[in-house]
């Protein structure tokens, strides 16, 4: 409980002199403003070249990402390049499994016309090569299925079955990564969060003083990687729910390939 109030009294102190620096800041500024007006009234304008060269002086470079690079320099390049990792790697992860799905994906109405077209002419072995030159967890499923065949309607809605758990395994592999670096991420930031107190302490008592300059530096360690840590998991939440709306689609329809191949088989072993 005194942590909890020396830290509120820290942030206390703290805001009362960020306020006051501001203010001194002003009062400075509005005093170097009229020592400006009195010179230049004294002064003779007599030198437009050097009032172009002010004019024509380079721009400061702005926008956001000027913005971003100081933040990650000051709350400490060291630590934030770790929280910068957990990014990479599961955005990395993330592109592959995206990439996976949308070749996973296929035309299935014209793909179940064309096997129950080649089954019901009695061609097996066209539908056979037609699901393997095919892509995708359902054209292997229907690979597996027809390799069975001739062993009956019970044979093939087993292996069917057993291929089908195994395809949907497949389509979630590497997703338990994505959910690693989901709660890496915040949890570095906190534990950043935690480094930064431990430094503002260890500067007030290294200074003997509790006053702004002196907690600044811990602050702003803290509260920044604590930013970052949870910007990245939010980044990695969005890509990871899109993966997981991406696997439901496939697996609906999956099963229902599923169905429309074991009403194929039946169709093929009662003409028989």
């Amino acid at each position: 409980m005194k942590k909890v109030f020396a830290i509120i009294a820290l942030m206390g102190v703290f805001t009362f002199g960020m306020t006051q620096s501001v203010s001194a800041q002003d009062e400075a500024a509005d005093s170097a403003a009229t020592e400006q007006v009195d010179s230049a009234a004294v002064e003779e304008i007599d030198e437009p070249v050097a009032e172009e060269a002010a004019t024509e002086a380079e721009p400061v470079e702005t926008g956001m990402y000027k913005t971003i690079k100081t933040k990650f320099i000051e709350g400490d390049a060291g630590f934030m390049s770790i929280v910068a990792i957990a990014l990479v790697l599961g955005l990395a992860f993330c592109i592959e499994r995206i990439i996976y799905l949308a070749l996973s994906k296929i035309n299935a109405v014209k793909f179940i016309n064309e096997i129950e077209a080649a089954v019901q002419a009695g061609d097996i072995e066209k539908a056979k090569s037609i699901a393997r030159d095919t892509r995708g967890p359902i054209a292997s499923i229907y690979y597996q299925g027809l390799l069975r065949l001739n062993d009956g309607a019970e044979a093939v809605e087993k292996s069917v079955v057993a291929y089908g758990a195994v395809q949907a395994s497949k389509l979630e592999s590497g997703c338990s990564w994505i959910t690693l670096f989901i709660g890496m991420a915040p949890s570095l930031g906190f534990l950043g969060t935690v480094i930064g107190m431990v430094q503002a302490f260890d500067d007030i008592q290294a200074a003997g003083d509790i006053s702004p300059t002196v907690v600044a530096g811990g602050m702003k360690v803290a509260l920044l990687t604590t930013i970052f840590g949870i910007v990245v998991a939010l980044i990695l939440q969005v890509f990871y729910n899109y993966i997981l709306a991406e696997i439901e689609g496939l697996t609906a329809k999956m099963e229902d390939s599923t169905i429309s191949l074991l009403d194929i088989v039946a169709k093929y072993c009662n003409k028989k």
